[in-house]
């Protein structure tokens, strides 16, 4: 788990560093102009869409780890590159390059994270490594205001510099993740046999089984026309508009409230620690009283709020914006918990692998919308940019809540098919490869 936490949080670093670049001179060595700084935002989760599928395939024909590992290096490498770049184009094809290898980072940990545990103990789980959002955060504040110290005279930039070493750092946790972490729990080297033993009947409930290398065809077309899916990419487009905002405007937005650059940088660490503790408080909740979706819906409410304030309030009452600023996390935090919900409530290794593709393509829709909405003509306040955040996640508050309906309907129609009765989980069935729909003692989670 540290090395999945490592992973997500040099993943998170990564996009808000290209935000802090921004306020550190990119845009004037790199002869930005109008709307090129938001275009090659996009591009980042343009490539994020257009490779989520690819990099599925190879996640379901791969062994895990191995493609984590390499996508580490791959991406390492694009990060480092940044220290060459002269011009728009230079930068859009470091982008691009960098999301095709980033794609397949949070599917990986996903599956990685989903073959040892429980449905009750995977949101504590998942929480763990998706505290790298925050981490990263404020992390990124601080490499950022220490950069920025760097003397002008410098035969490199201080935010060239930035990357170079953010690239080192990953493609050195990419050797490490190929040399000790296991593409699944057969492989472990610290589980004795019985160990391993012990872990089947342990997550046998789950009805998932855990590694499958072979493609079926039938469980893909399920997933494409399952509602309950579509439902929660929806949930995921709509949450993660505002993560194009965190990554890539909060400095632009603090810089416009009239702080400096380095001010910016240590203003932003509070969002950070505001998104560890959501993550914590919702895994929690999650943990011990279920109920993903009252957790998406109470988020989108907050979420709303916050978008409001920096929508609405005058640049004179400081605080309140800060307040908004800082509450804009509790969304984006809850994206943890959405994503566990819909692999917990997919069954079949093909199926469950392209429904996290899925998940990844819907993440990088949402990405792709919110800096897209920040236009040059709008600055520096951007107030179609943020009333555009507050409808969405107001309408995301309603897809949480069909999506819950969806679900409770689906074990409603099951409880009457099987006449109320519960089934015990036999081993054979929990490993036999079956999707959610195919098995009848499956029970969504809601």
């Amino acid at each position: 788990m540290p090395f999945l936490c490592a992973c997500y949080t040099l993943n998170f670093i990564d996009k808000v560093l290209l935000n802090y670049a921004k306020i550190m001179g990119m845009e004037s060595q790199l002869h930005l102009i109008g709307n090129n700084y938001s275009n090659a935002s996009s591009a980042f989760f343009i490539a994020v869409l257009l490779f989520s599928f690819p990099n599925m395939w190879l996640l379901n024909r791969l062994p895990v780890a191995k493609c984590l590992g390499f996508n580490l290096l791959g991406w390492g490498l694009c990060s480092a590159c940044h220290a060459a770049l002269s011009n728009y184009g230079g930068l859009v094809t470091v982008r691009v390059l960098s999301g095709a290898f980033e794609s397949g980072i949070p599917p990986a940990l996903m599956l990685l994270s989903s073959q040892y545990f429980t449905y009750s103990e995977q949101a504590p789980r998942f929480a763990y490594w998706y505290m790298g959002m925050g981490n990263g955060q404020i992390l990124g504040a601080l490499i950022s205001f220490g950069f920025q110290h760097m003397s002008p005279s410098a035969p490199l930039s201080s935010w060239k510099t930035m990357f170079l070493v953010l690239g080192l750092v990953t493609m050195m946790l990419g050797v490490i993740v190929l040399l000790f972490v296991p593409d699944s729990p057969m492989k472990a080297r610290y589980l004795n046999n019985e160990e391993k033993v012990a872990l089947l009947e342990h997550i046998k409930v789950n009805q998932t089984g855990i590694d499958s290398r072979h493609f079926h065809p039938r469980q893909l077309l399920e997933g494409l026309l399952d509602l309950g899916c579509w439902g929660i990419f929806f949930v995921i487009i709509l949450q993660s508009s505002g993560s194009g905002v965190v990554t890539a405007y909060s400095a632009t937005i603090l810089t416009s409230f009239g702080y400096t650059p380095k001010q910016a940088a240590l203003l932003n660490i509070p969002s950070g620690v505001v998104n560890i503790i959501v993550i914590l408080s919702y895994s929690a909740f999650v943990r011990f009283r279920g109920q993903r979706w009252l957790v998406n819906a109470v988020a989108g409410a907050i979420g709303t709020m916050a978008a409001a304030l920096l929508c609405f309030l005058p640049n004179s009452n400081r605080a309140g914006l800060l307040a908004g600023m800082y509450l804009i996390n509790v969304l984006p935090g809850a994206s943890n918990i959405t994503f566990q919900w819909l692999t917990c409530n997919t069954g079949g290794h093909t199926k469950r692998t392209y429904a996290t593709a899925g998940m990844s393509a819907a993440f990088a829709i949402g990405n792709i919308i919110g800096p897209l909405t920040f236009r040059a003509q709008d600055a520096p306040q951007f107030r179609p940019a943020k009333l555009t955040l507050v409808v969405m996640w107001g309408t995301s508050i309603l897809a949480s809540v069909l999506c819950f309906l969806y679900y409770s309907w689906m074990n409603k129609s099951r409880a009457r098919g099987s006449g109320g009765t519960a089934e015990k989980v036999e081993l054979s069935q929990a490993y036999a490869g079956l999707t959610d729909k195919e098995n009848k003692d499956f029970s969504y989670h809601l």
